[in-house]
Order: structure tokens, then C-alpha cells, then sequence
């Protein structure tokens, strides 16, 4: 049997589950995951290793239309991903049909010859098998007269993900392994952290808040029996900052509990979880305070 390898983009439009999904089919978590829009801001690699062969999976932010520059990186992650692909999974929310984002998802981004897949996932969320199919033909009338593979899958259950690996070795290259077998991802783990110490401020604050936070590690000190770490969580506002520290500092200790709870799991040691909040005025707008928080 021929070793199949390659590189594999998920691209769709925000809250469509691209990160639940990469979490799911290499059962780690590696990426957060919110029901917010932009929780995800890097293209993140997560590293499938089986005998067949190796697949490096690009999760991608949502598509949609910036408003300012950290909304223009977040496109332009997106949209790098897509001509190294060797094969693109468009994937779609099963609960709605298609709308004015995937099109011009299709129209502007998957207008290539690489392979494409529409998967369809969320479809355990819809009993009616004929509201079903018509959202699924929805999406692929984008398509116009090419005809693209669809698969259903529920990337919270795990329902047809296997067989969504299956029908991507089919469309991969022949080609070496990229990343050794115990790896599942190209981020460090200071990366990781700070992320899933945005994940526990995303999930907890109001509306206004998610949006402006950027989390910054000033500190990862590795001891044999427990690792110190310290971070900045970064906002836009005076009110945010208030939001986040909560009433006599609650806020900011249950999103320091949750938090240091998936750390220790990930890097298995006990962690010593130190977070601070600062106020930087209008950062997403700003290209050097991008740059500093590793949006450029």
C-alpha cells in the first residue's frame, strides 16, 4: 500500500465547527472552540499520523468581512490556506442553508482545481430528512454544473468523521511523512496556552468583550513538579477590563481555574496560573500592536 500524504484546508464561514472538527479527528484538543464568531485567528496545523498516511490539517478563521485590520489578518489566514492545499473541505452549518457568506466563499476562494469536499456538519441537528437534503443542495447549487462530493458528518459526536478521512486519503498525493508519529501539531505550548486562556475569557464574558481580547505569556517556567506560568489578558476598554476582573477579582479566578485545568491536562504536570489584565486602546487597529500580539 502506497504512503498518501498532504495538506488539507478546512475553510467556511464562522461557528461552522472547523475547530471542533480538527479536535475530533485527532481527539486532543489543540484548537478552542466558542459558539462567538473569530475565536479561531491562526491558521492552526493539526497533524493526522495512521498507516495509510500523513494529513496536515490547516484550520483556518472564519470568512467574513473585516472591519479592521485584525479582521484583514484573519481573512488573509484564511485565504493562505487555500492555493497549498491539496485538497480543500468546505465545510458548511446542516442546521441553514447556504447563504450570501458561502457564496462568496465559493466564487472568491474555491475556484480552483484542487479537490474539494463540502462537508455538511451539524446534520444531527436536523430530523427532518427532507428540510436536510434541501439545505444540502444549497450548497452545492453554488457549485453551478461542477459536481463536488458532499459528506454529513457531526463533528461533536464524531458521526461519519472516519469516513471523511477515508474519502480524503483517496484525493491525497502520493508523498513522505512530513511530521514524526507522536506529533499532532506544528504550535508550541506556550501558543496553546495563551489560546486556551482566551478560550476561558471568550466563554464566560458578555458580547462586547470577546472580540477585544488578546492574551499575551510573560511567563513559562517548567519545574519538575510544576510549571509557573503568567499572562497578560489584553482588552480594549476601561469596561472590558472591569468585565473580565469581575466583582472582588470572581471574574478573573473562575476563568484562571478553568483554564488551568486544561493546561495541566494538556502538558500533564500541576501549573501555577498567574493572569493579569491591561487595557490597550483600539488594538485591532492598530498594526503594531498586531504585531506584538502575533497578528502579522
Amino acid at each position: 500500500m502506497s504512503y498518501k500524504s498532504g495538506f488539507v484546508a478546512i475553510i467556511g464561514r464562522p461557528n461552522v465547527g472547523k475547530s471542533t472538527l480538527l479536535n475530533k479527528i485527532l481527539g486532543q484538543k489543540i484548537a478552542i472552540t466558542s459558539s462567538k464568531p473569530q475565536t479561531t485567528r491562526h491558521r492552526i496545523k493539526g497533524i493526522h499520523t495512521s498507516e495509510k498516511g500523513q494529513i496536515i490539517f490547516i484550520d483556518t478563521p472564519g470568512i467574513h468581512k473585516p472591519i479592521h485590520k485584525l479582521g484583514e489578518f484573519l481573512l488573509d489566514e484564511a485565504k493562505m490556506a487555500v492555493p497549498d492545499a491539496d485538497v480543500i473541505l468546505f465545510l458548511v452549518d446542516g442546521t441553514e442553508a447556504a447563504g450570501l457568506g458561502d457564496r462568496w466563499i465559493v466564487e472568491n476562494l474555491l475556484q480552483s482545481e484542487i479537490p474539494i469536499i463540502i462537508v455538511v456538519n451539524k446534520v444531527d441537528q436536523i430530523r427532518d430528512m427532507e428540510q436536510r437534503d434541501k439545505i444540502v443542495d444549497s450548497y452545492c447549487t453554488l457549485f453551478g454544473e461542477k459536481s463536488v462530493p458532499v459528506l454529513k458528518i457531526s463533528a461533536k459526536t464524531g458521526r461519519n468523521v472516519d469516513d471523511l478521512i477515508k474519502n480524503i486519503y483517496r484525493k491525497l498525493p502520493k508523498g513522505p511523512q512530513y511530521y514524526s508519529e507522536d506529533e499532532l501539531t506544528d504550535q508550541n505550548q506556550k501558543s496553546i496556552v495563551a489560546e486556551m486562556v482566551r478560550e476561558k475569557v471568550i466563554r464566560k464574558t458578555k458580547e462586547e468583550v470577546p472580540h477585544s481580547i488578546a492574551v499575551v505569556i510573560e511567563n513559562f517556567d517548567e519545574k519538575e513538579n510544576i510549571t509557573n506560568i503568567a499572562a497578560t489578558i489584553y482588552v480594549e476598554h476601561d469596561s472590558q477590563k472591569g468585565i473580565i476582573i469581575g466583582e472582588k477579582g470572581s471574574m478573573l479566578k473562575d476563568i484562571g481555574t478553568d483554564a488551568r485545568k486544561d493546561i495541566e491536562e494538556m502538558i500533564e504536570n500541576k501549573v501555577f496560573l498567574e493572569l493579569y489584565v491591561k487595557v490597550k486602546k483600539n488594538w485591532r487597529k492598530n498594526p503594531s500592536s498586531l504585531k506584538q500580539f502575533g497578528y502579522s
